[in-house]
């Protein structure tokens, strides 16, 4: 249907708030559909945080309907309707509007010269239940509302065309706020308004009124009550909430006091609900104890709640609570005071008046008045104002200001959510005077506040949350003169900086809380633990609430079900038995319901007694093993009832036997001492529970028995410990002793013993005896034994332990072992030998081999009691300075047993040495420290202990004197990291050497060499200089006449470019100050490395290595090894300037994703993002280059000189410019033209290059882009083929030969020399043209190529700001649906006089005529009919298919199946013919139908996927036509692919670049302004109105055809200096007239020079003026210039070639039949070469034709669901009649949508976009259109040589893509394929998109006009009509033929039978 396409009222068109927009050009319209399908795309929200954004869009209001509980959002701009669970529902647009606050509302735009473009900011939202409607109020036209539909708010119910200023209702500021109440009175609903003071227009609007909602004039409040308002500057209200409760409704608003009072007040007041004159108005004042003034209030059904501003300047907030009972009681004291006591108290004082400057007094009326006239009446006084303010004491305090309160009452509780600015939602527990925070949660972002607008839903579940920005200041706390401080929300911010949403918040999220202390901690009043069903619930939910100790609540110092005790706490995993549990506060049962216990998986009934349970333990089958290493199993015990756990704890089940095995050294003490109650056999072993030991046997008890003796480990049979030494030297028998005790326990069997030592790699056994006891004590002695370890140590400690038997081990008391100490292990020399314990009896043993041994396996005679003399091995350093001071290390042995004998004992150089004692070591070093010594003094160490010979180094130390001479560099930044370099002499002295910047350290960089010192300088606080020292030792070098100078750090400004293919290599400009200073600037990239990357072998390395002294520096790595897995890759930049780096990108491996990519400046780090203003370097993948020769690589590529190089690839400028690619051909280079994302051009060398290298034949073709080297093969030059040598002999008689030849016709040679050379000379003439020609047309169109290829990348710069120029779809549908009628095809008719009476009737009858096309047997018979009649034409049948189209536009889905329908009837009709004639014509309405279908349905693939390259198709040519000269008579063009419009003549051209003046005063006089002036491409061969339509697509070149001004209205002006002006014109007094030919004027004719300037001035017989305005409504397409092949008066015009009818002047003077030959001749053959230009052209033009025939037929992209669905329904009607002929099938697609849609659209592109095309353009598009049409037939494209005749041949238009047209037929077969295999559309699907497209495209026009044309068709044919639809027996059920009838007699007041 068509009525959702005509809108009752005018909506404007969306705009971004934030958008900067001309006040008369709003943008093109959005419709709200289509707005709704922009925000139904976007993505759906998280489905646990439910909330709704819209981009650009500011929310204001929100509103609630009951019962669905639909929501409403007030926006600027919008107005949304969401779904309970907030998803987008409709949408409906408000803004903006011309408008001011300062005018009333206006229909001229004249009424207000300073009305804007302004935002609709919503400032009242409101639900009226009972109409069903939506109540809508914004800031413009004077806060007006309307009305809308409540389940569709774009449907607009009442809006006021005229409002007068009784029905201005909101605020038209936007920080003053509107409140307001739709109240429901006995016989009407009425609308209560309050709204504060805004603009000088709203003086006379009361701050709160009464208004009508139904009647004559809704919302005005004529004859409804006011509260009038004496002064408002003293009365400026500022309204918080409106309520309604009971039967009164509350007003919530702070204002000043009485007149007399500047302060500021809170205030209540309270009106009767069925009040409408507001006579019972009274209000009292609120006040918060303590607090500042009412931010925010809520109603509950008790209680007004009223968050007040707290704190210093506001900053915090209170909650106050005032029972409505004392707020009512508060205001009836003050009416009742005012009524009878003249509002006075009891003690004189004024308590109550009557405010707000009105006349009315209180008064003294009688006693029961209050009670008489509880609502007030006529004579009471009114507005009445208490004076006693009512006070509360305040319930909580807040941090944060308050913006937002809302309340509920459930369960008895009262639960406050408090929203504050910050964008946290507080749910407070209101429990007596008190109230607690038990929830806060971030709901909006931070910094944004909770609005308002605070709803709780229906059924009180959840909350809606509105978040927005602060921006306005509101008054918080009392103060004078009207200064006010705090802020509050923000209704109306244009430009929003934070995200602005509508949450859904839960008001209880009980289910979060997983188990009973979560549920009861999170102390939330409205949750509580429902026992039995084990969750969190509502108090309703728990089905036993009631009932004790079923529903827990935390308020009520509840504890969770828990098990208080276990009897027994433990049991023996061998025994079952009984547990029993104690579990306080129990619920009880039903008699038929049970607990029930689960021990993990096992189950058993629990017997209850009170708070006691007790349960049967599983047996010992159905308990899970120990885990290992383990001895006992612990299971969850939960007591159940039925699958809940009430009650949970653990419960072990232990094993005594895997105790012992758990303690193998102490298995009795383990078994005893254990928490199990466990028992050990002695003589056999065991660790048992209960008293299972055999009889006869002891027992050792547990220590948990108490009754009994023996018992705990202090009763166990064990080894006490060692009786004998604990050292043990090896090598030597030993004998060890060990107390024991408890042995009686084994009885008095004899037995034997073992001692047994854990050696390492072995167990040694030593036989044992106990040899004494004594009561319980005993010894035993092991067997004397040598012992020996397997491995060599000073000392090992030896476990041993004891066994009795054969395996019984007695228990360690504690950890027993031995120490096997070996004197020749560490005591190498003889000083350390000496030096060892003497416990350990080691002396220095020279038998056989001098070693250390202990002393008695040494003979006396062999021990030496006197060391040998010391020995020097090594000492470091070797220099030292001269001030002495240096630690000096000797390396040696002998060297002192202690250090008392090397105390003064060591000389260095003669000079004494003195030793540190904290780092001597014994015998083996000494470190002493230096004395001072002149410079050169040498010598070697000499080391004498006293009474031996002293010990002297081979090595010399040398005294020398370290020189500092100078530094490089000499400065470096503040932040460090230059690496400095320190020159000097004998810089390699000492060993302990530091470098000093300043006070900084500067640490060395190893190795320190004698001529140079390598350190990276310190991060310094402030630029300036610092002096660099040296320490060497304590001897210190400082360098005072070269000080290195801090620099301030470099700073970055500009990096680019920011993107490099993976590759790097590209070179990278870095600008910024101060770079010189920076030693080696890098620019490195930290990479996420894979595991793959780091295999390949990239290691940890230090980033920065030195070689060794003298070696040269090493090059930094390219990546290196970080932390954490990262890699470093890097590239070295080059110094330009102190402002210039130059950095090349660095290579990134494969596989590894870029983290980070900086700038390294020294110490300096600066990310490259930070260096570009905030954009980030970007790596994109390396380029991928296609060989020269596809076929075979290696293959040489044969290159015709001039050729321009085409080379196709993918992402070829994704990481690179043009200029920067280097492509090579051997040592040649090939100059890049152009470069695209998948074309590379170049200009290849006019000569063949050598090759590269001597290595191959031929040169390779190389592109080289930063690092990437591309080798795409070798190429050869073409030359011309040369003649080959001619042999001597054969010259010599040829020349003989030739010779008489020449005697015997020499005669005849000269006969006809005259002639001969004649014709010579022209064949010549014309070889050597072809020849240029051929040669000159590859050049040519590789050239054009490239210079359109430029031409077409500024397009697309140029594009993105204006966008593609497309036709929105009311215009795109005119066309489409009615080609040929002009822009206008629908007008309304104009009605005669006397016929205003009858457009009622008429309308009537069209909506009832809408109505019947719904029904398809009316609409069916309707078509068929019509079809039947001989006199309905082919163009009746196509105009009444399209009236259809657009009466059913709203009903897509119903015109779709419509077309099904006659679709199957029409093959059914070709089947029985020809099936392969279907749809080839259009012959039938349903292939108008099927046209007009696709055309909707693939709107949208047209501008977002084929529009674009079929756009820059349309630009290519009109940019290449233009370049060269167009007959502006005959139409004939140089450049064009349509041999019937080629120019066959040369004519000679220029191009010329004018400046026009382009501006607001371009078209005055010169000097009149300030003007732009734009150049213009133009040939001197145009004429003048060429040269116009030429300068206004430059100049407008990012408008719109229909917006920009007609060239005929225009006259060019030629301007030279300040007063030369001329204007130029086709034909004037100048034109050149010869031999009645008249030649129109061009550039050249009035020789206009290039860079010329002229200016376009309106006609002066067109009124002086240019309409700027868009186009004329009903004009389409070009004005048609008046320059055509007329006569004027027997004169006839050219422009470059005179037509083919020449003058008979002309005929006559032709001299000879020689002449007329010649000049035949050359009309013949010579303009056949100009066919040359259509092979340049299509060349040219030849990738934007494979773009848009690629666009059309790839299915890269998702084939559009309207294509699938009609192929899947043409592959269903040849399977329902047997079509299996595929050609058949190939033919029905092709006409139903490449032949029937895309043709049309490459043929007539302005169906799609709004732009001008020529008749040249026309031609070249129809060419391009027949070669899509012969690519989709299935019959074979044969051609033949293009001949004079075309009808003979193929059209030379088809020769020319005939190489393309099987590739094209390829590419259609493909994608008939693909989509055949593709998922088929469903129904639904199908379905569903056509609702979404009838809902997106509502916006078209003339429905009933439409309608009207429809009816007159149907009237022509009435009579036949009628008769069909009463013959049909079903149409006679349904009326059809009555209520045709019905439409008739209304709309043509047609008397029927009815």
């Amino acid at each position: 249907m068509c009525l959702p396409w005509c809108h009752t009222a005018r909506e404007t068109p969306p705009l971004p708030p934030c958008e900067a927009v001309p006040a008369m050009a709003p943008r093109p319209p959005l419709g709200p559909h289509l707005l709704l399908a922009l925000l139904l795309s976007l993505p759906p929200p998280p489905t646990r945080a439910r909330h709704f954004s819209a981009p650009n869009a500011t929310f204001n209001h929100l509103a609630l309907a009951p019962g669905p509980g639909t929501l409403y959002v007030g926006a600027v701009n919008r107005l949304f309707q969401l779904s309970p669970e907030l998803r987008l529902q409709a949408v409906a647009v408000t803004g903006p509007v011309l408008d001011s606050p300062d005018c009333v509302p206006f229909r001229d735009p004249a009424d207000c010269p300073h009305a804007r473009l302004t935002d609709n900011a919503n400032q009242l939202l409101l639900v009226s239940g009972r109409a069903r409607e939506l109540v809508a109020c914004g800031q413009v036209r004077q806060g007006v509302c309307d009305k809308r539909r409540l389940d569709d708010v774009a449907h607009v119910l009442y809006q006021a065309e005229d409002p007068g200023d009784g029905q201005f209702v909101a605020a038209n500021a936007p920080g003053v706020a509107t409140v307001g109440l739709v109240v429901q009175a006995p016989d009407r609903d009425l609308l209560l308004v309050a709204r504060g003071l805004a603009g000088k227009l709203s003086a006379g609007v009361p701050p709160l009124t009464v208004r009508q909602l139904a009647g004559p004039q809704p919302f005005s409040s004529e004859g409804l009550g006011r509260l009038v308002v004496g002064d408002l500057s003293d009365y400026n209200n500022s309204y918080v909430g409106a309520f309604a409760a009971g039967r009164s409704a509350y007003f919530v608003f702070r204002r000043r006091g009485a007149r007399a009072q500047a302060d500021y007040r809170s205030y209540a007041a309270r009106v009767c609900l069925g009040d409408a004159n507001l006579y019972s108005y009274v209000e009292v004042p609120l006040a918060c104890r303590g607090q500042g003034l009412i931010q925010a209030a809520a109603v509950t059904p008790s209680t007004l709640l009223g968050a007040f501003a707290a704190g210093p300047g506001g900053a915090g907030a209170a909650l106050c609570a005032f029972p409505l009972a004392q707020l009512d009681a508060s205001m009836e004291h003050a009416r009742r005071l005012c009524y009878t006591a003249g509002g006075r108290g009891p003690g004189g004082a004024e308590e109550a008046t009557v405010e707000y400057g009105v006349t009315s007094r209180c008064a003294a009326l009688p006693a029961d008045s209050p009670e008489s006239y509880p609502c007030g009446d006529e004579h009471t006084p009114s507005p009445i104002a208490g004076r006693q303010p009512l006070e509360a004491e305040p319930l909580l305090q807040l941090e944060q200001p308050i913006s937002a309160v809302a309340g509920l009452q459930a369960d008895g509780h009262t639960i406050a959510f408090l929203g504050d600015t910050q964008g946290q939602l507080h749910k407070v527990f209101l429990n007596g005077s008190h109230g607690h925070v038990y929830h806060s949660q971030q709901v909006g972002p931070r910094g944004s506040a909770i609005s308002p607008d605070l709803l709780v839903d229906g059924n009180g579940s959840h909350v809606y949350v509105l978040t927005a920005q602060q921006v306005r200041p509101v008054p918080r706390m009392g103060g004078t003169g009207g200064q006010h401080t705090g802020t509050s929300l923000c209704t109306h911010c244009p430009c929003p900086s934070l995200p602005i949403q509508v949450d859904r918040v839960p008001v209880a999220a009980c289910p979060e809380f997983p188990d009973c202390t979560s549920c009861l901690q999170a102390r939330d009043p409205l949750c509580g633990w429902c026992v039995l069903q084990g969750r969190c619930t509502l108090k309703g939910q728990c089905g036993r609430a009631a009932q004790a100790n079923q529903w827990l609540w935390s308020y009520e110092d509840s504890h969770c079900p828990h098990v208080q005790s276990l009897l027994p706490a433990y049991r023996p995993r061998q025994e079952q038995g009984q547990v029993t549990l104690s579990v306080p506060r129990l619920p009880t049962l039903a008699a038929d319901e049970y607990f029930h216990c689960a021990f993990g998986d096992y189950d058993s009934l629990a017997h209850v007694e009170g708070p006691h349970v007790a349960c049967v333990t599983p047996p010992q089958d159905q308990l899970p093993l120990n885990p290992p290493g383990t001895d006992h199993i612990t299971l969850p015990l939960a007591l159940m009832f039925e699958d809940v756990a009430v009650a949970a704890t653990n419960f072990s089940f232990y094993d005594c036997s895997a105790v012992q095995a758990l303690e193998v050294a102490a298995p009795c003490r383990a078994c005893v001492g254990s928490i199990w109650r466990c028992h050990w056999c002695p003589q056999s072993s065991r660790c048992v529970y209960g008293e299972h030991c055999p009889e006869g046997e002891g027992t050792i008890y547990s220590a948990q028995e108490a009754d009994v003796q023996v018992r705990g480990p202090g009763a166990c049979p064990r080894v006490e410990g060692l009786a004998g030494p604990v050292l043990l030297p090896v090598g030597w028998k030993s004998r060890l002793a060990l107390r024991v005790r408890n042995l009686q326990h084994f009885g008095s069997l004899p037995t034997s013993y073992h001692c047994w030592l854990e050696l390492p790699g072995e167990l040694q056994r030593l036989p044992a005896s106990l040899e004494e006891t004594s009561g319980d004590v005993g010894l035993i002695s092991c067997q004397a034994q040598q012992l020996h370890p397997s491995v060599a140590q000073q000392e090992l400690r030896v476990p041993i332990y004891v066994t009795r038997g054969k395996a019984q081990r007695l228990d360690n008391a504690h950890t027993l072992h031995v120490t096997l100490y070996d004197c020749a292990v560490g005591h190498p020399d003889c000083s350390r030998c000496q030096a060892a314990n003497g416990s350990l009896g080691c002396v220095w043993c020279s038998h056989r081999q001098p070693a250390c041994r202990y002393g008695p396996l040494c003979p006396p005679e062999a021990v030496e009691l006197l060391c040998p003399s010391p020995r020097i091995d090594t000492i470091e350093p070797l220099t030292g300075p001269p001030e002495g001071g240096l630690a000096l290390t000797i390396w040696g042995s002998n060297l002192g047993r202690d250090f008392t004998e090397v105390q003064d004992a060591v000389n260095v150089a003669g000079r004494p040495c003195s030793p540190e004692p904290s780092l001597y070591r014994t015998s083996a070093r000494i470190v002493c420290v230096t004395s001072p010594a002149p410079n050169g003094t040498t010598g070697p160490i000499q080391v004498a202990i006293k009474n031996r010979p002293p010990g002297i180094s081979t090595q010399h130390f040398t005294y020398q004197d370290p020189i500092l001479l100078s530094l490089s560099p000499q400065w470096g930044p503040q932040a460090g990291g230059t690496q400095l370099t320190i020159h000097g002499q004998h810089l390699q002295t000492g060993g302990n050497i530091s470098a000093f910047v300043g006070a900084q350290p500067c640490p060395i960089q190893e190795p320190v060499c004698p001529e140079a010192i390598v350190c990276h300088t310190m991060s310094q606080a402030s630029p300036g200089e610092a002096v660099v020292r040296v320490v060497f030792g304590h001897a210190q070098r400082t360098l005072l006449t070269s000080p290195f100078q801090y620099t301030a750090n470099p700073q970055l400004v500009a990096a680019e470019p920011s993107v490099s293919f993976r590759g790097g290599g590209r070179l990278i400009r870095v600008r910024g100050t101060g770079l010189d200073v920076v030693q080696q600037p890098l620019l490195s990239v930290w990479l996420a490395a894979t595991a793959e990357v780091q295999a390949a072998g990239v290691e940890p390395r230090d980033p920065t290595p030195r070689t060794s002294c003298g070696g040269p520096a090493a090059a930094p790595q390219a990546c290196i090894q970080l932390r954490e897995g990262l890699l470093q890759c890097s590239t070295v930049c080059s110094i330009n300037s102190s402002s210039l780096l130059l950095c090349q990108s660095p290579a990134v491996p494969d596989g590894v994703h870029p983290q980070r990519v900086f700038f390294t400046l020294d110490n300096v780090h600066v990310d490259f993002a930070s260096a570009n203003g905030g954009q980030d370097f970007q790596y994109q993948p390396n380029p991928r280059l296609a060989p020269l020769s596809r076929e075979k690589p290696t293959r040489p590529y044969r290159l015709k000189p001039g050729n321009v190089l085409d080379v196709e690839g993918q992402g070829l400028n994704l990481g690179i410019s043009k200029e920067e690619v280097r492509v090579h051909i051997g040592d040649g280079e090939c100059l890049v033209k152009t470069l695209t994302l998948t074309h590379l051009y170049c200009e290849p060398p006019s000569r063949a290059p050598q090759p590269a290298n001597g290595s191959s034949a031929l040169p390779q073709f190389v592109v080289q882009m930063g690092n990437v080297r591309l080798a795409l093969g070798p190429v050869q030059y073409e030359t011309e083929p040369t003649l080959s040598a001619f042999p001597v002999e054969a010259q010599v008689g040829l020349g003989l030969g030739a010779a008489v030849l020449i005697a015997a016709v020499l005669l005849l040679t000269l006969m006809y020399r005259h002639k001969s050379k004649q014709a010579l000379r022209d064949y010549q003439k014309v070889l050597v043209q072809l020849e240029n020609l051929e040669i000159g047309v590859g050049d040519q169109c590789r050239k054009e190529f490239t210079d359109l290829m430029t031409e077409m990348t500024d397009l697309s710069s140029d594009l993105e700001a204006s966008g593609i120029p497309f036709l929105d779809y009311h215009t795109y549908a005119e066309r489409v649906f009615f080609p040929g009628h002009g822009g206008c095809p629908l007008q309304p008719a104009l009605e005669g006089p006397g016929e205003e009476g009858r457009r009622a009737p008429v309308r009537q009858g069209l909506t009832q005529l809408s109505n019947l096309l719904n029904s398809k047997l009316f609409l069916l018979t309707l078509i068929h009919t019509l079809e039947e009649q001989p006199s309905f034409s082919q163009r009746d049948r196509c105009h009444v298919a399209s009236l259809l189209s657009l009466a059913l536009h709203g009903k897509l889905e119903y015109l779709t199946d419509i077309l099904r329908t006659l679709l199957s009837d029409l093959a059914a009709h070709y089947v029985h013919k020809n099936p392969k004639l279907m749809l080839r014509r259009t012959e039938t309405m349903v292939e108008k139908l099927l046209t007009n279908w696709l055309s909707i349905c693939l709107y949208a693939f047209l501008k977002e996927v084929a529009g674009e390259p079929l756009y820059m198709l349309l630009r290519a040519i009109q940019y290449q036509v233009d370049k060269g000269p167009v007959d502006a008579v005959t139409g004939k063009a140089k450049r064009t692919l349509n041999d019937s419009r080629l120019l066959r003549e040369d004519v000679e051209f220029r191009p010329l670049t004018l400046m026009v003046l382009a501006g607001p005063r371009a078209g005055g006089a010169a000097g009149g302004g300030a003007v732009q002036r734009v150049p213009a491409r133009v040939l001197d061969t145009d004429t003048i109105t060429q040269v116009k339509e030429k300068v206004l697509e430059q100049v407008y070149k990012g408008t719109p055809f229909s917006q920009r001004p007609s060239a005929h209205a225009l006259d060019l002006e030629w301007r030279s200096g300040l007063a030369g002006h001329l204007t130029l014109s086709d034909e004037d007094l100048t034109s050149v007239t010869h031999n009645h030919w008249k030649r129109l004027n061009t550039l050249q004719h009035y020789k206009v020079p290039d860079g010329a300037t002229v200016g376009l001035i309106p006609q002066l017989h067109n009124g002086g003026a240019v309409s700027q305005s868009l186009a004329q409504n009903c004009t389409l397409g070009e004005n048609v210039p008046m320059l055509e092949d007329g006569e004027e008066g027997g004169v006839h015009l050219w422009h470059l070639v005179k037509g083919t009818e020449e003058p008979e002047g002309a005929k006559a003077r032709r001299s000879s039949l020689r002449e007329r030959e010649r000049e035949r001749a050359r009309a013949k053959a010579i303009p056949e070469i100009y066919l040359t230009r259509l092979l340049s052209m299509k060349g040219t033009l030849q990738k934007f034709v494979d773009d848009t025939f690629q666009a059309i037929l790839s299915v890269n992209r998702p084939v559009p669901i309207a294509i699938k669905y009609l192929f899947d329904f043409l592959d269903e009607l040849a399977e329902k009649h047997g079509i299996e002929d595929p050609e058949t099938l190939h033919i029905w697609k092709t006409n139903s949508l490449l032949l029937r849609f895309w043709v049309n659209a490459l043929k007539n592109p302005q169906l799609i976009f709004d732009v001008r095309v020529s008749d040249n353009v026309d031609a070249i598009l129809a060419v391009i259109a027949q070669t899509f049409i012969d690519s989709c037939t299935v019959s074979e494209h044969k051609v033949g040589r293009a001949h004079s005749y075309p009808e003979q041949d193929s059209p030379v238009n088809k020769l020319l893509y005939a190489r393309e047209i099987p590739r094209y037929k390829q590419m259609v077969e493909r994608y008939y394929s693909d989509i055949r295999q593709s998922s088929p559309a469903s129904y639904q699907e199908m379905n569903s998109a056509l609702a979404e497209l009838s809902g997106n495209y509502t916006s078209a026009p003339h429905c009933l006009e439409a309608l009207q044309e429809l009816y007159n068709h149907i009237h022509r044919y009435y009579d036949q009509i009628i008769s069909a639809l009463e013959e049909d027996p079903v149409g006679q059920k349904m009326q059809l033929a009555c209520r045709l009838q019905q439409v008739a007699a209304l709309v043509e007041n047609k008397v029927t039978d009815l």
